[in-house]
């Protein structure tokens, strides 16, 4: 089976050009393979490059040197050198991605929200909107709520809107940067069984938890960026 995503030498650094162009080297030399079927999860302190890595295999961020492969429409990209519509196509059909926080989208209510990534797929509204629906029942958000746009729900509130989103679709790979952190114990475990049903499906799964509990549960290896650290670089 070919891995779904294959990183190589991957580097980033940031400029600060608010402090006269001074270069902050973040990572150099990242490496590792993601496979179908499996949860990897990015270990290493605060600081260490964690988020910077899963912005980068999104496009959020771009690579100062190195490779980002991956499966795509039946070929072989290179995300670190693809260009903008490419990336945008990568996002729409094979990288999904689960941020920590929801980006609000005024007077839109939570289900449109959750059923939109179905909708932008071709499928028809009525049915983007049950499986909204029914996702959004499974992580104990309100019914009551879901007609009303979420940018007065609590934190917990907009996390459950913002991974109903991220886990509706069928993206073969799917980043999560710390979808559990503000949920309660109950829908961690939601979280967590919902990931499993995505490495049954054979989904490729790369993400960040400071939760050891969900860690423990979801991990089949553990990809520790202290080894990508600049030369030098405490972390």
């Amino acid at each position: 089976m070919n891995p779904a995503l294959i990183v190589s030498d991957l580097a980033k650094t940031f400029t600060m050009h608010l402090r006269g162009g001074i270069e902050l080297p973040v990572m150099t030399g990242a490496a590792f393979l993601l496979q179908p079927g499996q949860c990897a999860v990015l270990g290493g302190p605060s600081g260490a490059g964690k988020s910077s890595i899963l912005k980068m295999l999104y496009g959020n961020y771009a690579a100062n040197a190195g490779q980002i492969l991956v499966q795509h429409r039946g070929r072989e990209i290179d995300l670190a050198r693809a260009e903008p519509r490419t990336i945008l196509e990568l996002r729409r059909e094979t990288i999904g991605y689960v941020s920590q926080f929801l980006r609000v989208v005024p007077r839109v209510s939570a289900l449109d929200i959750v059923a939109e990534p179905l909708v932008e797929r071709g499928i028809d509204r009525p049915q983007a909107t049950r499986r909204a629906g029914d996702l959004l029942s499974r992580l104990n958000l309100p019914e009551r709520l879901w007609s009303l746009p979420p940018a007065t729900f609590s934190g917990g509130e907009q996390q459950r809107v913002n991974i109903a989103r991220g886990f509706i679709t069928d993206h073969p790979i799917l980043l999560l940067d710390e979808p559990t952190a503000s949920l309660d114990a109950v829908n961690r475990t939601v979280v967590v069984d919902m990931i499993a049903e995505k490495k049954v499906a054979g989904v490729a799964l790369l993400g960040i938890f400071h939760d050891a509990d969900v860690r423990g549960a979801v991990a089949d290896t553990i990809i520790d960026v202290t080894g990508f650290a600049p030369r030098g670089k405490d972390v």
